[in-house]
């Protein structure tokens, strides 16, 4: 069995397509052919179910890719850990996040201390994320919610108590803090059903005896802030995610249990790198940081 193999595998079975796989691989379909079914015949099983020039991964080969991913996942963690040993590379730290609103604070800090490292940050939802971690493609995840699973290590590193942003000259705005119950009859502006936050904040306001009017729902929790202040709306938002604006007011939810929390995921047999380490301290001490500042409106 060869290293080619496996890779040419993984790829076929990610797409379930052999024309889409050669393209991805650079090869030719003929070729790409003959290393599969060299696989197989050395397997001594089809990995495959064909019908035409359809393929779906069967039961055979939904076992093997398993092995071949995690057989490929710890030779590449076996390259860093012998690039960083031979002190050939600075290093590359890799992230995936479903939440945006700490990271240029993480990513300054991380920067001033390890200004060599260089840094690539995606956005992803939790099932990407986890699927990246598996893959070795990206060494941290930053996320709320939370996830458990066996092979993902999960640090909860902030508590993020939401807050209520309202336009200058709103009723409330001379306000410090508001209560579920007088939102009642306001307009919001907010992000679409399916985010953890819309979702999470919705049952609450049920269960505070109401449905929250939406006059806007978008896919960029970065503009709410810009909504409220042209007096679109209200809007909840994490206490994280707050902007200095002369126009918006940030207040205080007094109802108990407004929070979410911010978790920082990694791969439990991913080798770490001393740059990934450093990060890791990076975070910690930044929401370190925001726990011991007050709220301030």
């Amino acid at each position: 069995m060869e290293l080619l193999q496996l890779q040419y595998f993984i790829a076929v079975a990610r797409l379930e397509h052999m024309t889409e796989a050669a393209r991805s691989l650079h090869v030719t379909q003929s070729s790409l052919s003959k290393t599969i079914q060299r696989l197989e015949e050395s397997l001594g099983v089809p990995l495959f179910d064909r019908t035409g020039r359809q393929l779906r991964l069967n039961a055979f080969g939904s076992r093997f890719l398993l092995r071949a991913e995690r057989a490929l996942f710890e030779l590449e963690q076996g390259k860093q850990e012998l690039g960083e040993l031979s002190d050939r590379m600075e290093g590359t730290l890799k992230l995936a996040m479903t939440t945006a609103s700490t990271l240029p604070g993480i990513l300054k800090a991380f920067r001033e201390k390890r200004p060599s490292v260089h840094f690539h940050a995606q956005m992803a939802n939790l099932t990407e994320m986890i699927a990246l971690l598996r893959r070795g493609e990206v060494d941290f995840c930053i996320t709320s919610p939370p996830v458990e699973e066996e092979d993902i290590h999960c640090e909860i590193v902030f508590v993020d108590p939401f807050v209520l942003a309202v336009p200058k000259g709103h009723r409330l705005a001379d306000r410090d803090s508001v209560s579920l119950e007088e939102l009642r009859d306001e307009w919001f502006v907010g992000v679409k059903k399916g985010y953890g936050t819309r979702d999470f904040l919705d049952v609450v306001c049920d269960a505070a005896g109401f449905a929250p009017r939406y006059v806007y729902e978008g896919n960029e929790p970065a503009r709410l802030s810009a909504l409220v202040e042209a007096d679109i709306g209200v809007a909840f938002m994490p206490g994280t995610a707050r902007y200095p604006q002369a126009n918006v007011r940030y207040l205080r939810l007094e109802d108990a249990g407004l929070t979410r929390e911010i978790a920082l995921l990694w791969h439990r047999s991913r080798y770490l790198s001393q740059a990934a380490l450093d990060f890791r301290e990076v975070v910690l001490a930044y929401f370190e940081a925001q726990s011991d500042h007050s709220f301030r409106a």
